[in-house]
């Protein structure tokens, strides 16, 4: 019989591990199953396993194994206190000295809960580091290259297919909230359509009789500078009436060959005073390799010309404004508006989309909501990216056929 290597528990886990993550489509049970499988094969007192949170800059516990469970309640590191070495994502750390080693925070309940050394296993996916394996031993132990090797294995497969589980995820949320975002607009434009119809006339009614009446008022009176409100205001309420009802209307395009590039080029022609007004410099990343495609002009230069004024607003003063097209790897063409404005706040980024939310003064919250109806009707989608502080993407894409 031929003897067991030295590896075998090694390859047994490494086996169960890719098995078993492939089978699931669930980030928290392959979390699990990794901390578990690590645990188990090096006999080590726990695992502790963190997540890069890209909005926060900082490594979150998601997973953890053993004495690893008692880290559950502690908060996120930040990224600095993590990345030290320049190649840390390809290195294993082998933290001998607990008591003085910066990346231990907890060395008093380490030491008490018998842990003697840990190692730190990077999870990085394309010279970056998304995570990290934290293993709790209870001696010091000598690892050989071949170890280390084999570990650093299967944390760039554990990376690889936790990135795949997330990016599945993302995108039913997005689906998700898609469908519910199409459900919700058709209600809301059934809704709008039937008040705007209703309130409409009255305010045809109010408009011309404040009209004539202001004409027949003295300069000097005391009706002129009344009734010149109520003009205005009733302006102001025809414009959000308007927006309703061709918000409601939902038109179906009127589609012919057109090329995206000559589109967005006439959007950002029509806006130039703009630009040149606010100190914004423009960059054109405009792919001349795009082919024409089924598209309704008129529709999308309405599209591109709020998402510009959106970031013209977003920067206010002296900013850049990037504007790209190009194929997106799954054969789609797409247009990216990117500005160095003040962003969008996470709390917001799940609303933006929806009638009647703004956070502008002079605002009535149509203007994306009417976008993404256009976008859609196109077999289009329409995405955004957002930092605050450092600016916004607008990812616009469509199919080709």
């Amino acid at each position: 019989m031929a003897k067991p290597s030295r590896y075998q528990g090694y390859f047994h886990a490494f086996r169960d591990i890719i098995r078993t993550m492939h089978a699931h489509d669930q980030l928290d049970e392959v979390l699990a199953l990794v901390v578990q499988k690590i645990s188990e094969v090096l006999h080590a007192k726990g695992t502790l396993l963190r997540l890069l949170n890209q909005d926060t800059d900082q490594f979150e516990v998601k997973a953890a194994y053993g004495v690893g469970e008692k880290y559950l309640s502690k908060g996120p590191v930040n990224k600095e206190k993590l990345l030290i070495l320049p190649n840390e994502y390809s290195q294993i750390l082998q933290i001998t000295d607990i008591w003085n080693a910066p990346r231990v925070e907890y060395p008093q309940q380490a030491w008490d809960e018998g842990i003697r050394m840990m190692l730190d296993v990077p999870l990085g996916v394309r010279k970056e580091m998304i995570g990290l394996i934290r293993i709790y031993l209870p001696e010091i132990r000598e690892f050989t290259e071949d170890q280390l090797d084999f570990l650093l294995t299967i944390a760039e497969q554990c990376a690889c297919i936790i990135e795949r589980v997330r990016l599945s995820e993302n995108q039913r949320t997005h689906y998700f909230h898609m469908a519910a975002q199409l459900e919700k607009m058709s209600s809301l434009g059934r809704l709008a359509a039937g008040i705007a119809h209703e309130i409409n006339n009255p305010l045809t009614g109010i408009m011309l009789y404040s009209t004539s009446l202001i004409k027949k008022a003295t300069a000097d009176g005391p009706f002129q500078d009344g009734l010149q409100v109520i003009i205005d205001e009733t302006r102001r309420c025809k414009t959000i009436i308007d927006g309703l009802l061709e918000f409601s209307r939902n038109r179906s395009p009127e589609r012919t060959m057109r090329n995206l590039n000559d589109i967005i080029k006439s959007s950002l022609k029509i806006l130039d005073n703009e630009f040149q007004l606010h100190h914004i410099k423009v960059e054109e990343k405009i792919s001349e390799k795009l082919p024409a495609i089924l598209l309704d002009a008129n529709q999308l230069e309405q599209v591109f010309v709020n998402l510009l004024i959106n970031a013209i607003q977003a920067i206010g003063d002296r900013g850049q404004l990037t504007v790209e097209t190009g194929k997106t790897p799954l054969h789609r063409a797409f247009v990216a508006i990117t500005d160095t404005g003040k962003g969008i706040s996470r709390e917001h980024m799940k609303t933006i989309f929806d009638p009647f939310f703004t956070t502008k003064a002079d605002g009535n919250g149509l203007g994306l909501a009417i976008s993404h109806n256009i976008v859609h009707n196109h077999g289009g989608d329409i995405q955004v990216t957002s930092k605050v502080g450092e600016g916004t993407t607008f990812l616009v894409s469509f199919p080709f056929t």
